[in-house]
């Protein structure tokens, strides 16, 4: 499927008319905020201080700049999670985190509620399934790396052999898209942290109960 603006070549030689790191922090946020189909071209050049030749000129089209929006976020407000499964020594210790700083971040009032990528375009119109295809492959890309956490703990002695951890990795998955809705209605993050408080007993019972040493 076709983008909904058609790619424009970008202009060779042409001197760039604005800071594209800064362009592109904006633009995040126009996107958080009002989604993919709900941000239009004039919102995006509004919000960025830019002409939408220039907008064309730098990012290619609509899609083109909510790709690059899209990794930004990523390495921004969105990379709590990949930190946290790489940083923390244990594998319980890593999910936990994971939702401690989601049930933060999700309600950061100097933001926009939830998480970009958790609830971003579940449903569009057929010309914009490729980006729903995208935000639906990073957030299995989320899932995959929390399941290979899992699976180290495993590995490690931490859970049970017969654990599922690809059952355990899309339940905690769940819990953080249904953070991020909640976030969007309005929970505060008091709310969620308890909801984190729940959410981690499925690691201390059943599935989760660490083996006897």
């Amino acid at each position: 499927m076709k983008s909904d603006i058609a790619p424009r070549p970008r202009p060779r030689g042409r001197p760039r008319e604005f800071d594209e790191t800064k362009a592109l922090d904006l633009a995040v946020e126009v996107f958080w905020r009002l989604g993919y189909e709900g941000a239009s071209v004039a919102d995006l050049t509004g919000a960025m201080g830019i002409t939408a030749p220039s907008l064309y000129a730098a990012f290619g089209s609509k899609e083109g700049l909510y790709r690059r929006v899209l990794e930004r976020y990523q390495q921004g407000p969105g990379a709590h999670t990949w930190l946290a499964l790489t940083e923390e020594p244990t594998a319980r210790g890593a999910i936990e985190r994971v939702l401690r700083e989601s049930a933060r971040a999700f309600t950061r009032r100097k933001q926009p509620p939830g998480c970009m990528i958790s609830t971003g375009v579940l449903r569009c119109a057929e010309a914009h399934q490729p980006v729903a295809d995208l935000v639906a492959g990073l957030r299995s890309n989320a899932v995959k790396l929390v399941r290979e956490r899992i699976a180290r703990g495993i590995a490690a002695g931490e859970l049970p052999s017969e654990t599922d951890a690809g059952a355990l990795a899309r339940y905690f998955g769940a819990v953080v898209q249904g953070m991020s809705i909640q976030a969007q209605d309005g929970a505060s993050e008091a709310e969620l942290l308890g909801l984190v408080e729940v959410a981690m007993r499925a690691w201390n019972g059943g599935a989760g109960r660490p083996r006897a040493r």
